[in-house]
């Protein structure tokens, strides 16, 4: 894991007025603690917010009174209306001790899924770890290549020597489901071929049906002229 060095100064004072004192002059308060004892210090805003604002994450090096300290972000406090950071907890790192951390997430690859025109849906972008200091990776790759509709990625499927993973082992942390467009257009071709169906079996029907009543007209056409004789019959009879 990358480390980066920062420079702390001692707080005089420790307390509300104190802290506030201390951000208007562009200084944030932070606090050390895990070793021997707290240490309350503070640190320069502007140099400290290209640590955050990065997806990245780093051993951090602090410099206070000439003496250094490795340490992790444990917690931060932002403000509520102007989102800058008001405290920042270190956790300092303990030789031989396991550290509690959150590392990134990054995928590779193409996704079979997604080209066949599925959404890949990415649910986990840090893991949380334990491990070591000299084991502590710098994120975690995993290539979804092999990911197709339906397919995901678990906890579980997650291995890094010597790194135990603290997510719930059957999280999904990436996975790839079925558009809803795509859905939809099938449904739709399987309506406009019933459709379709439906209407060469009502044009067949009409069809049908208009033989059959001219056959009926014919008939009733036909009745008629063989009536015809049996009238002139009838009449000769008379006479």
């Amino acid at each position: 894991m990358k480390t980066v060095s920062i420079s702390g100064s001692l707080r005089e004072n420790v307390g509300k007025k104190d802290a506030k004192t201390n951000r208007r002059q562009g200084k944030i308060p932070c606090v050390l603690y895990g070793g021997e004892k707290q240490i309350h210090f503070t640190i320069d805003e502007i140099g400290f917010n290209k640590l955050i604002y990065t997806p990245e994450v780093f051993i951090i090096k602090i410099n206070i009174n000439n003496k250094e300290y490795e340490s992790i972000i444990q917690e931060m406090q932002f403000h509520p209306v102007s989102d800058k950071v008001i405290h920042v907890d270190f956790l300092e790192i303990i030789p031989n001790k396991p550290i509690t951390i959150k590392i990134p997430v990054k995928v590779e690859g193409n996704s079979i899924g997604v080209i066949k025109g599925g959404v890949l849906s990415f649910k986990i972008r840090k893991l949380n770890i334990k491990a070591l200091k000299e084991n502590l990776p710098e994120n975690v790759i995993i290539n979804i290549d092999k990911l197709d509709i339906g397919d995901s990625i678990r906890v579980s499927d997650i291995d890094i020597k010597d790194v135990q993973t603290l997510d719930i082992h059957n999280a999904v942390i990436v996975g790839v489901r079925t558009a809803r467009a795509v859905v939809e257009e099938k449904v739709s071709e399987e309506e406009g071929e019933g459709e379709g169906e439906g209407k060469e079996t009502t044009e067949e029907t009409k069809e049908g049906e208009g033989k059959e009543k001219g056959k009926d007209e014919k008939d009733e056409k036909g009745g008629k002229t063989e009536s015809a004789p049996e009238k002139q019959h009838e009449k000769n009879i008379k006479r």
